[in-house]
């Protein structure tokens, strides 16, 4: 037997997560069934989208249930197989849906192998080569139409996705990328570290002056992780025809009915302007994970793409890892190491 310590949901949280929304729940684990597969995690991933997943409205994942483990992408490496699996074996590394726990059990069917790439961390599947980075691909090539040239705006620059689609569009060939981010410290690593040609601190006055002033010739594609004020402030700079790719709203992620956060007050500039602005989910593009890794791998292994990791120890720490995400504390990815 197995003993595993679990995050559960205890209550749906009204605004912003509290500790008393959560439960550390200890349980033993049975032997893994015939197709099952025991792993003991490395790190797991927290995500902004998680949130949403925290209440029980519809949406295009399901909620995550009452009292029991919430999940989420993991890396770890199976302890203990069935006796009829044998793609996988004791020892493996697999990237699993195994989040807000240190052991789990999972079909084998759903485990992926990590694979064995020379200078890429096993953990860098969680981020840099997962799912936010191949939103960041998808969302800047496919979603918002990129075209050499083209000047770049990202809102949450120095988060998981952000980070990546600021250096993709430099290395297609953009002729300016400007990010947003929520300390001086994380606007030194866009601009020295990432290759951003300029980046603003949010919190220091009116995103729209801010913007303005660092792109004085205007955008024509924002990546929109944030909404809200960013997205106002991208609309008015917009060039005619612009294309925005619209990933995120962490702006609104709290919001509760008697206290929301106001949305843009300058829509009909969409009209005037003639701007798109497409809404993507990245599970609708997992049919481009191959050529996205075929691509971002080498530059990951040869250290072309930078990227960051902040990371929290211990699942009896992973609520705290996750309002502190909510609260933009991590530079690059958030990662619980177990």
């Amino acid at each position: 037997m197995t003993t595993a310590h679990e995050v559960h949901l205890v209550r749906r949280p009204h605004g912003f997560p509290n500790a008393d929304d959560f439960s550390l729940v200890e349980r033993e684990l049975p032997a893994p069934a015939s197709d099952e597969v025991v792993v003991g995690n490395r790190a797991f991933s927290v995500d902004p989208y998680m949130r949403g997943r925290m209440n029980d409205v519809p949406s295009y994942v399901a909620p995550f249930r009452l009292d029991e483990a919430m999940d989420g992408r993991s890396v770890g490496e199976v302890t203990a197989v069935g006796d009829g699996v044998t793609d996988v074996a004791v020892g493996d590394l697999v990237l699993a849906n195994l989040a807000w726990r240190d052991h789990g059990i999972s079909k084998a069917r759903h485990l992926q192998k990590v694979p064995d790439v020379e200078g890429v961390d096993p953990k860098a599947y969680l981020g840099v080569l997962g799912a936010p980075g191949l939103t960041a691909w998808v969302g800047l090539l496919d979603k918002a139409s990129f075209r050499p040239g083209d000047a770049v705006f990202v809102s949450g620059a120095a988060g998981a996705v952000g980070s990546l689609v600021g250096q993709i569009a430099e290395a297609k060939g953009a002729s300016r990328v400007v990010g947003s981010a929520g300390s001086a410290e994380k606007v030194a690593w866009l601009t020295d570290e990432l290759g951003y040609d300029a980046a603003f601190n949010y919190k220091d006055g009116p995103v729209a002056e801010q913007l303005a002033k660092a792109m004085p010739d205007g955008l024509d594609v924002y990546f929109d992780n944030v909404g809200a004020e960013h997205l106002e402030a991208a609309i008015d700079v917009a060039n005619d025809h612009a294309r925005v790719a619209a990933c995120g709203a962490i702006a609104h992620y709290n919001d509760t009915e008697d206290d929301p956060t106001p949305g843009p007050r300058n829509l009909f500039k969409i009209v005037k302007k003639r701007l798109s602005i497409q809404g993507f989910i990245v599970t609708d593009s997992l049919d481009r994970f191959p050529a996205f890794l075929e691509e971002v791998t080498p530059w990951v292994a040869q250290g072309r793409v930078r990227f960051a990791e902040t990371v929290v120890e211990g699942v009896d720490h992973a609520v705290e890892a996750f309002q502190g995400l909510l609260r933009g504390e991590n530079t690059g990815k958030m990662l619980v190491a177990v």
